[in-house]
């Protein structure tokens, strides 16, 4: 399973924008501080305006801030405006083969397991808020469990 680019680029590029000291940033400084191009940055603050996390700031010192306080901002809801859920409806419809509809729409052993994941990485993402990760309180948190035995 993997998350996109631009999941991940988003997170950090709100994450630069909750970190920051003055009242907003800007475009250029979070490209300079992420390593990322102003475009690109500007493509993902842009959506992420849209979906109602940040609020931007005209004026010389302008630039881009919180909509609302950190710790009213969740992760799953972030990763959702970014990139969608790993499993939605329609996810068979889109995955049916050479076919206009999955051969197993009646017996599929896989539909389970596709939700069973998302419910996973839901329960997981819908408890964690951007004050979580900028505080670093999820290396205070104990691993996961997995089923093997191990941790992550």
């Amino acid at each position: 399973m993997k998350f996109s680019a631009q999941e991940e680029y988003g997170l950090r590029c709100l994450m630069a924008i909750g970190r920051s000291a003055s009242e907003s940033t800007t475009i250029a400084e979070i490209a300079r501080d992420e390593g990322l191009t102003e475009p690109y940055v500007a493509k993902l603050v842009s959506a992420l305006r849209k979906e109602g996390f940040l609020r931007s700031i005209r004026g010389q010192s302008g630039g881009y801030a919180l909509e609302r306080d950190a710790s009213q901002i969740v992760i799953a809801d972030v990763l959702n405006a970014l990139g969608g859920r790993l499993y939605e409806p329609g996810f068979c419809d889109r995955h049916s083969g050479l076919e206009d509809a999955c051969t197993h729409t009646d017996d599929c052993a896989l539909r389970p397991l596709w939700r069973r994941v998302q419910f996973a990485v839901d329960r997981v993402l819908h408890g964690i808020t951007l004050a979580d990760l900028l505080a670093g309180e999820l290396d205070k948190t104990e691993p996961i469990r997995l089923a093997s035995g191990g941790t992550t």
